[in-house]
């Protein structure tokens, strides 16, 4: 073997080894970078907008029908508002702070059921904390549904 052959022997295992280092950096590179990203915002069952009736083809043959206005509802007189639901004592209203939401499950537990979802900045009101303090017994506002969220990820509302 000739001086001349070792030089390429040596070029050639310096070049090969160089492209396996770029080719094995692009993919790290590929895949850390669609690792880095952060996932969708849930979107939970109540958060879900109720989706528009398509037309059938009866619709369009009665345009007289469809084109009646509904008539408005009256406005409520201020005797007839909503009053504010009383709270169970040592409860208060909260203020949900998490950005992504928080799950509702149906006991204490990460292996829990989850139940449902509570959306970020959506009020609920705290009933009680676990014996741990770890997690809160919570009801959604303006509903009966109760479940366990994480505490932490709440701030209260005066």
């Amino acid at each position: 073997m000739s001086l001349s052959g070792i030089a390429k022997f040596f070029i050639g295992f310096i070049l090969g080894i160089a492209i396996l280092l770029a080719g094995g950096g692009a993919v790290a590179y590929y895949f850390f970078t669609k690792l880095s990203v952060n996932p969708a915002k849930p979107i939970f069952a109540e958060e879900q907008q109720a989706k528009s009736p398509v037309k059938s083809p009866d619709s369009a043959k009665k345009p007289a029908q469809s084109a009646q206005k509904p008539k408005p509802s009256p406005s409520p007189t201020p005797s007839e508002s909503p009053e504010p639901e009383e709270l169970p004592p040592g409860a208060y209203e909260a203020r949900v702070t998490w950005p992504e939401g928080l799950s509702l499950r149906d006991s204490p537990s990460l292996n829990a059921n989850r139940i449902g979802g509570v959306a970020y900045n959506k009020e609920i009101i705290i009933l009680k904390e676990s014996d741990d303090q770890k997690w809160q017994r919570v009801r959604l506002s303006g509903s009966e549904q109760e479940g366990w969220v994480k505490a932490g990820n709440v701030e209260r509302v005066e």
